[in-house]
C-alpha cells in the first residue's frame, strides 16, 4: 500500500520534470517567437517550478516513508502530514495540466499569453509557499515525539511556527488558485464565499444593518470577480486585520430571513419546528450509580448570573407531548405559535425511543440552530427522531464556561422532560460539528463528573478538541484555507477564552467580577463580594483561578515591551517584503534550505499564541484532559475531513480514547473542507459525508458498531488528472 503511494508521487514529479522541459524547449525557440516579455515571464516561471519540484521530491519521500505512523489505524489513513503531501500533489496536478496546455498551444493564434502567464505565476507562488509549509512540517516531525502531531511540550516552537506561517504571503491561494485542493464541485461555492467576504469587508461599517451591508457589497463584488489578484490581496487583508465583529456579522448572514427561507425550501419539511426558552430554575436528576439518590443541577451562572437557555425542537412527525400545554409554556414566541395539532390531517405519533441533542458549530462566536436547519430537518426525517438543538450564548460576550453550562443544563432538562419532546429517551445521542463537537464531549465529561446519566453515544463532526494555537501539520493549512484562516481561528479561540486583542488593547469580559491591576506586581485579582468563591461552585472557582492567571499573563505581555511576541506589532508598518522576510527570519529561527525563501506578506497578521491557562482547561481542550476525566465517556464517533485544519484534533483525540480502551471510531473524508455538514446539498461528496454522520447516529441508537464498509468512505469520481 505504501509502495503504491511512493510510486505515485514519483510519477507525478517525473511528469512535472518532463512538461517543464517541454515548455522550456518551446519558450527558448527561435528569437522571432511571439509575445516577447510575456514569453520571458512564462520561461522564468517554468524554471522556478522545475527548481521547486526537484527540491520537493526528496522532502515528499521523507514524509511518505513515515506518515503512516501518525494514522489512527491502517484502515483509517489520515493525518496532517498526509494532507500536506496530498495538497502539494494536487497543486502539481494543476501545474502539469496548465503547462501541457501552454506547450501545446503556445504557437496558436488563439493562445491568451497574458492570461496563461498570470495563471502559471499564481501556481508558481502557491508551490513556493507549499514548499515552505512542508519545511515547517519537517521541523515538526523532527522535534515532536514519535507519533505526536502537536508540539504540546515546546511552547516556544509553537510560537515560532505561528509567527512564521502567519507572516507568509497567502493571497495567491485566494485568487486564481482558490480551492484547488478541494473537490471540483465545491470550487464555485468557495469562490462565491470569498467574493462575498471581500465585498462585505469593503462595505462593512458603512451601513447600520447587516442586510444593508450585504446589499451594498453586491455593487462592489464585480471587480473581485474580474480581478483574481485583487480578490486574493483583499482576502488576505481582511483575514489578518478585521476584528471579530466583522466575522460574527458575516457568518450570521446565514441567519437572515432570506437565506434561511431558501434553505427551508430546499430542505425536508417538518411538522414540528419550535423555539423554546428554559427559565433558570434548579433541576434534580437521579444519580447514575443509585437512582434513589438525586443531585441538584443549577442553572447557568457564569459571567452575569442565572439566565434562560434557548433551544429549537425539530421533529419530522408530530409526537405525543410536542403539542402539550406544558411544552407551550416554554415557547419563545409571544403569542405562542398555532399548534400543529390543530391541523386535522396531522396524525400524532407515539413517543420515540430515541432523542438527538444537537450543539451547532460556528467557532463559539456565531450562528444558531437556524443556520443548521437544512441538515437537521433531513436528519429528523431519515432517523425519524425528535431533535433538540441548543442555542447557547456566544463569545466574546459570553466566553467559557457560559456555553458549556447552558448546553449541560439543556441536556439535564431534556432528560427530565423528554416526554415533552416526543421521546422516552431510552437512547440519547449527542451530535455536533466543530465547536458543537467540542461541546458534545465536554457536556459528557460534565455528566460523568456530576454522576448523572451519560448519553449513549456521541457523533462529533470535525470537532475542535485542542483550542490552543499549538502547531500541528494540519494546522499549517490555515495559511491556505479560505474557510478557516489562521487569523480568524486565533480570534475565535481567544474570544472563547475570554480575552482577545483589538487595536492592541486587552478586552476583559468578566462581567460579574471586578478585575484590579496591582501596580507593584502587574497581577490581576478578582474582587468577589459576599459569599466569595465558595458560593459560585467548584467549577466556577477553578475557572476564576484560571482567568486570574490568564489575565495577568496577557496584561504583563503588553506592559513588557521587550517580549519577543510583541515584535510583529512594531513591524506592521514595514513597507518592503524583503525587510519583512529578514525581520521574520531573525525572530523565528526557522531555517529554510540555502537559496530558498518563501514569499512574505506586507500585511502582517497580529496573531498572538493563546497563553492564558484557561485554554488548557480540560473542559475547553478535552484533548488535554487526564485519562480519569475521559474514562466513562460513551462511544465516540468522529467524522473528520482530510483537508480540514482541525484534522489532527480528531486523529489525536481518537487515538487517546483508543489507547484508554474507550469505544471510538474515526472516519476521514477526502477532498472536503471544514464545515461540510452545512454544504450537504452542494455536492455528491458532501452528501456522502452527511450520510455517514447519519449512519453513525443510527448506530448509536441501534446499539451497533459502525459498519466496517463505512470506515473508509467510498471513492467518488474526480475530475481527470494528468497521467504520468
Amino acid at each position: 500500500m505504501r509502495l503504491a503511494a511512493d510510486m505515485d508521487y514519483r510519477g507525478v514529479f517525473a511528469t512535472l520534470e518532463r512538461v517543464c522541459e517541454d515548455n522550456i524547449s518551446v519558450l527558448c525557440g527561435p528569437s522571432d517567437l511571439p509575445y516577447g516579455s510575456t514569453a520571458n515571464r512564462l520561461l522564468t516561471c517554468i524554471r522556478q517550478i522545475q527548481e521547486h519540484g526537484r527540491a520537493l521530491e526528496p522532502v515528499v519521500g521523507c514524509f511518505t516513508a513515515v506518515y503512516h505512523h501518525y494514522d489512527f489505524d491502517e484502515q483509517t489513513p489520515g493525518n496532517g502530514y498526509r494532507t500536506l503531501v496530498k495538497v502539494l500533489l494536487s497543486c502539481l496536478f494543476h501545474i502539469i495540466q496548465k503547462a501541457r496546455y501552454v506547450a501545446s498551444n503556445y504557437n496558436s493564434a488563439f493562445f491568451r499569453a497574458e492570461h496563461n502567464a498570470a495563471e502559471m505565476e499564481a501556481y508558481c507562488s502557491a508551490l513556493c509557499q507549499l514548499r515552505a509549509l512542508l519545511h515547517l512540517a519537517q521541523r515538526l516531525i523532527n522535534d515532536n515525539d514519535f507519533g505526536q502531531l502537536y508540539s504540546l511540550k515546546d511552547e516556544d516552537l509553537s510560537r515560532r511556527f505561528v509567527q512564521e506561517y502567519s507572516s507568509m504571503h497567502k493571497a495567491c491561494f485566494y485568487g486564481r488558485c482558490l480551492g484547488f485542493q478541494f473537490s471540483p464541485t465545491l470550487r464555485p461555492f468557495l469562490q462565491t464565499v470569498v467574493i462575498s467576504m471581500v465585498s462585505y469587508g469593503e462595505t462593512f461599517g458603512k451601513q447600520q444593518s447587516g442586510f444593508g451591508t450585504a446589499a451594498l457589497s453586491l455593487l462592489t463584488s464585480g471587480k473581485y470577480v474580474m480581478d483574481p489578484e485583487l480578490r486574493g490581496a483583499e482576502f488576505e487583508r481582511i483575514t489578518q486585520n478585521l476584528d471579530l465583529q466583522f466575522w460574527k456579522s458575516f457568518w450570521n448572514l446565514t441567519e437572515s430571513g432570506l437565506l434561511t427561507g431558501f434553505s427551508r425550501m430546499a430542505s425536508s419539511p417538518v411538522q414540528v419546528n419550535l423555539t423554546l426558552t428554559l427559565p433558570p430554575v434548579t433541576l434534580r436528576l437521579p444519580l447514575a450509580a443509585d437512582p434513589n439518590l438525586t443531585i441538584t443541577i443549577s442553572p447557568p451562572i457564569a459571567h452575569w448570573g442565572p439566565g434562560p437557555v434557548h433551544m429549537r425542537l425539530i421533529s419530522w412527525e408530530l409526537r405525543e407531548g410536542q403539542d402539550s400545554e406544558e411544552l407551550q409554556a416554554f415557547y419563545r414566541s409571544d403569542p405562542p405559535p398555532i399548534s400543529v395539532s390543530s391541523l386535522p390531517w396531522v396524525q400524532k405519533q407515539p413517543l420515540s425511543r430515541w432523542l438527538l441533542i444537537h450543539f451547532h458549530g460556528g467557532g463559539f462566536v456565531a450562528q444558531t440552530s437556524r443556520s443548521h436547519e437544512n441538515y437537521l430537518r433531513s436528519w429528523s426525517k431519515e432517523l425519524n427522531v425528535p431533535i433538540l438543538s441548543v442555542d447557547y450564548s456566544l463569545s466574546p460576550e459570553a466566553p467559557f464556561p457560559r456555553a458549556l453550562e447552558e448546553c449541560f443544563y439543556a441536556y439535564c432538562w431534556a432528560l427530565n422532560h423528554c416526554h415533552l419532546l416526543g421521546s422516552t429517551a431510552e437512547r440519547v445521542c449527542l451530535a455536533g460539528d466543530s465547536a458543537g463537537g467540542n461541546l458534545c464531549i465536554t457536556v459528557s465529561m460534565k455528566a460523568i463528573s456530576a454522576g448523572i446519566r451519560v448519553p449513549d453515544g456521541i457523533m462529533a463532526a470535525y470537532p475542535a478538541t485542542l483550542l490552543t494555537t499549538d502547531a500541528s501539520p494540519s494546522r499549517l493549512l490555515t495559511s491556505i484555507d479560505p474557510l478557516l484562516p489562521l487569523g480568524v481561528l486565533a480570534k475565535c479561540l481567544n474570544a472563547y477564552a475570554g480575552m482577545w486583542v483589538e487595536g492592541l488593547r486587552l478586552c476583559r469580559l468578566m462581567l460579574h467580577l471586578t478585575l484590579k491591576v496591582l501596580p507593584e506586581s502587574g497581577s490581576v485579582q478578582p474582587a468577589v463580594g459576599g459569599g466569595g468563591l465558595s458560593s459560585l461552585g467548584r467549577d466556577t472557582a477553578m475557572l476564576l483561578s484560571d482567568l486570574t492567571q490568564g489575565a495577568s499573563s496577557w496584561i504583563q505581555s503588553f506592559l513588557d515591551p521587550t517580549r519577543t511576541s510583541d515584535q510583529p506589532q512594531r513591524r506592521i508598518g514595514a513597507g518592503r517584503t524583503s525587510a519583512v522576510a529578514s525581520a521574520t527570519n531573525s525572530e523565528c529561527h526557522v531555517d529554510f534550505p540555502e537559496g530558498f525563501e518563501p514569499l512574505r506578506s506586507e500585511c502582517l497578521a497580529f496573531v498572538r499564541p493563546t497563553s492564558c491557562p484557561i485554554i488548557r482547561n480540560p473542559f475547553v481542550s478535552p484533548l488535554l484532559a487526564p485519562n480519569n476525566m475521559l474514562r466513562g465517556l460513551p462511544p465516540v464517533h468522529i467524522v473528520a475531513s482530510a483537508l480540514d485544519a482541525l484534522l489532527d484534533d480528531s486523529v489525536m483525540f481518537a487515538k487517546k480514547l483508543r489507547d484508554m480502551n474507550q469505544p471510538v471510531s474515526l472516519t476521514v473524508m477526502e477532498d472536503l473542507p471544514h464545515g461540510f455538514l452545512s454544504l450537504s446539498q452542494l455536492a455528491k461528496e458532501t452528501e456522502v459525508a452527511t450520510e455517514i454522520c447519519v449512519a453513525r447516529i443510527r448506530a448509536i441508537f441501534q446499539q451497533e458498531n459502525p459498519p466496517c464498509a463505512l470506515q473508509k468512505p467510498p471513492k467518488l469520481d474526480q475530475s481527470a488528472s494528468p497521467s504520468g
